[in-house]
Parts: C-alpha cells; sequence; structure tokens
C-alpha cells in the first residue's frame, strides 16, 4: 500500500510542457521515406499527377507524400496528418507536410481520370521496387490474390454509399494482392452498391499487363472466390494463358449435380486439413473444366461427426496433382490478411464525403501499405514479412531527438531499442540503393 502510495506521488510530481522542438513522433519513418526517395516517389506524382487549375493543383508531390507519411504512421483521417507536423518530425520525411485544410482540397480536386494518374504511379512504384531487389525471382511463379470488401463509412452524405452484404454503410473496393507478400498489385474503389464482379475484366487486364510491366517473367496464378466466378472470367485467364482456381458456388443446381454425380470411391481423405471434423477431396468436370472439390465434415460439442456434408467446389485449368492444387487453392485465404492491415491503418474508413477524393485517399493508402512491404522485403530480405501494426509498432513508431553538431544531423534514437539491429541494417540496405527519378 505504502510502495502504491510513492508510486502515485512520484506520478504527480512530473511536470508536462509541449516545447520540445527536437523531439521526433515516429523517427522509425526515416526508413520507408528514405526508401520512397530512392524509388523516385515525388518525381513520379510531380510527373504524373496533373490537376491543372484546380484547388490544390501545385507541388502535389509534396502533398501526396504528406498523406503517405501520415498514413505510414497509422493515419486513418486527414486531421491524423498534423502529427507529422510537431516538433522536428518533418525533418526524418525529407520534405514539409502540408496542412490537413490543404490536403483535404488537394483529395477533392480529384476526378476519375487524375485518380487514374495516380494508379499510374503505383504502378510504375511497383516496377522500381520489384527491380530494386523487391520483385519475385526470375522466372518465380507469381500467385495473385483477388478480392474485394466493404470499407466503412461515417455519415449519410457519403457519395457512393449503400449497405452492401455486410449491411454495413461503405464502400466495396475490388483488389489484387500478392500473395506471398501481401502487396497490393491493383485496387479500384467502387460504389457500395457494386455487385463483386463489376469491373472485373477491365482490372484484370490492367493487372495483368502491371506485373508483367514489373518483371513477373514466370507463371502467373490467379485466385478468387465464387463472387468472381463466371465463365467469361475463366476463358479471359485462358486466353492469356494464366492460370487459375476460383471457387464456384455449390448451391448453384449445375454444380450439385455434377458433385452429386462424384462416386463415393473417389474421395481421398485430406489428413493435413486443419478444421476439426473430417475433410475429403475429389475431382470431375464442369463444362469441360476440371472441377476439385472439398467436402468437410464437423464435430459436434460431444466430439461426434454431425451428419451431412458441407461442400467448397473450385474450378480450375491446373493439371498438377488433385492435393497440391486444393491445398494451394484454399491458400488464398491469405488475402484477408492484406485486407485486414488496409483496415487496421488508412482504410479503416474513408474520410471524405466525395467519391473521387476517397478513391485518391485509396491509392494512397496502397502506396504506403507496400512502401512497409518492400521496406521489409529490400531492407531485410529473406526475414518473415510482418503485419503492418508490427512492422510500424517496431521499427516507425520510434521516439527520437534531432540535434545538430559539426553541421550535421543526428537522429538519436531510445538505448536498448529491441529492434534496433533490425533498423539499422534495413536502412544501410535502403540507403545503398541507386537514386532513381
Amino acid at each position: 500500500m505504502v510502495n502504491d502510495l510513492q508510486s502515485r506521488r512520484r506520478l504527480d510530481s512530473i511536470d508536462v510542457e509541449f516545447n520540445e522542438k527536437r523531439l521526433v513522433s515516429d523517427a522509425g519513418l526515416l526508413l520507408p521515406m528514405t526508401l520512397a526517395h530512392r524509388l523516385g516517389l515525388a518525381e513520379l506524382v510531380a510527373e504524373k499527377v496533373d490537376l491543372g487549375e484546380r484547388p490544390g493543383a501545385a507541388r502535389p508531390e509534396r502533398k501526396a507524400l504528406s498523406l503517405i507519411a501520415a498514413m505510414l504512421a497509422g493515419a486513418d483521417s486527414i486531421d491524423d496528418t498534423d502529427q507529422l507536423r510537431a516538433g522536428s518530425t518533418e525533418a526524418v520525411l525529407g520534405q514539409k507536410v502540408m496542412a490537413p485544410s490543404t490536403l483535404g482540397t488537394f483529395l477533392r480536386s480529384f476526378s476519375f481520370g487524375h485518380v487514374r494518374q495516380l494508379e499510374s504511379v503505383a504502378s510504375e512504384l511497383l516496377s522500381r521496387a520489384w527491380s530494386a531487389g523487391a520483385g519475385p525471382s526470375e522466372d518465380e511463379r507469381l500467385v495473385i490474390d483477388i478480392d474485394s470488401f466493404v470499407g466503412q463509412v461515417h455519415g449519410y452524405k457519403k457519395e457512393g454509399a449503400a449497405y452492401g452484404y455486410t449491411h454495413q454503410l461503405g464502400l466495396h473496393p475490388l483488389l489484387a494482392t500478392r500473395a506471398d507478400t501481401g502487396e497490393v498489385l491493383g485496387i479500384r474503389l467502387r460504389k457500395g452498391s457494386a455487385n463483386t464482379q463489376r469491373g472485373i475484366t477491365r482490372f484484370i487486364d490492367e493487372l495483368i499487363a502491371r506485373v508483367k510491366k514489373a518483371g513477373a517473367n514466370g507463371k502467373l496464378l490467379l485466385r478468387a472466390d465464387s463472387g468472381f466466378w463466371k465463365t467469361a472470367t475463366c476463358e479471359q485467364l485462358e486466353a492469356k494463358e494464366i492460370e487459375y482456381s476460383i471457387a464456384v458456388r455449390g448451391a448453384n443446381k449445375a454444380i450439385a449435380a455434377a458433385i452429386e454425380e462424384i462416386p463415393d470411391q473417389a474421395w481421398a481423405r485430406l489428413e493435413d486439413y486443419p478444421e476439426p471434423g473430417l475433410a475429403e477431396i475429389a475431382e470431375t468436370t464442369y463444362s469441360g473444366r476440371r472441377l476439385i472439390v472439398r467436402r468437410v465434415r464437423e464435430l459436434s460439442d460431444q466430439q461426434e461427426l454431425l451428419p451431412g456434408w458441407r461442400h467448397h467446389p473450385f474450378i480450375t485449368n491446373r493439371a498438377e496433382e488433385i492435393g497440391v492444387v486444393e491445398k494451394e487453392h484454399r491458400a488464398h485465404a491469405v488475402v484477408e490478411l492484406t485486407i485486414r492491415d488496409l483496415k487496421a491503418g488508412a482504410l479503416a474508413h474513408f474520410p471524405s464525403g466525395d467519391f473521387s477524393a476517397n478513391s485518391a485517399w485509396v491509392q494512397h493508402a496502397v502506396i504506403a501499405h507496400n512502401l512497409a512491404r518492400w521496406s521489409q522485403l529490400i531492407g531485410l530480405p529473406g526475414a518473415s514479412v510482418r503485419m503492418l501494426q508490427t512492422f510500424q509498432r517496431r521499427l516507425l513508431r520510434i521516439p527520437g531527438r534531432l540535434v545538430s553538431s559539426a553541421r550535421r544531423l543526428t537522429l538519436r534514437l531510445p538505448v536498448r531499442w529491441p529492434w534496433q539491429r533490425a533498423f539499422i541494417e534495413a536502412l544501410t540496405r535502403i540507403r545503398a540503393l541507386p537514386a532513381l527519378g
């Protein structure tokens, strides 16, 4: 009891003043922002984003990098960018941070065409990052997952927002991710009422062109859930010689009939299936294409198998052994990890009432997300790519103090920081990259 009282007195005796000009709130931002400058991000934005005579048109690169840096620090609203103007934080970003009001005007100046300019920036940045060491190796197969999600909005005056399949008011982005790294390879914001398949044909065409331009020279495998299943998509991918595995709806009468005709002896047990219960796989054909089915019986509370099977079919043009194809298709679930990271950060909600402004916000969010991924892939090759919040906590949200001596700046970071070695190694590798742009 005495110790508790003494602790409270010690805490109460601490005076608080907000007057230190040399402190840096998120000193680790030096890492991804150095990478951004090495990849020539500012020059790319200045070259490709032209808002004409619209308000906020001047110096788009400063505004874009202000938003991206704030998102790397965890911003999920325009007002959060003001955090980077505190103390000496600007010094580790390599540029002046623009005020939230200026950034709001900047975002509201975007039209659909201007958002496409930002997409072009993201595409070129992908090519540069992959060339710098973040990309797949020569002839390595690239696995792409396509999905969509409902991103929440707050308030009812949000252009394009609607109650989607989650029964939440929101917008409905379409995105593609790289399975092994969690990078976002493409994203397109859509109205909340948009059907899952809306815009998928053009999206796939642009996606494939983008990754091939970036250096994906090996086989491409595209995975998707049943919301994207349609014959035209299969034909589109076959024409481009792209491998695919796309879930199909088991409730479809023709699919259900094809599954029903599979003989009992054709089913093989899945020994490594993680779900409690019993899982088996078999295959047949549907419309001339390979149809692989996983069926599952769950355990009851009394650890007895429940009657009946749940079927999980998918269609594919892959020729490998059924167990390999089924297991890799099941791994499509990793796309949810990228969605989790996006929704835990800048896409926790969409901040503007203007649809095009939100579309521009999404493109900035994806660039920030990818910079975090590339900082790990290039800076710490061979190490596991951590979830965004872990990366932020360990390597970005480091308090620091900027001091000057002999006309040279030194960023002083906490002694015994647990991940200081990883930070120094990553920064050294990124600084060794040739500057582009």
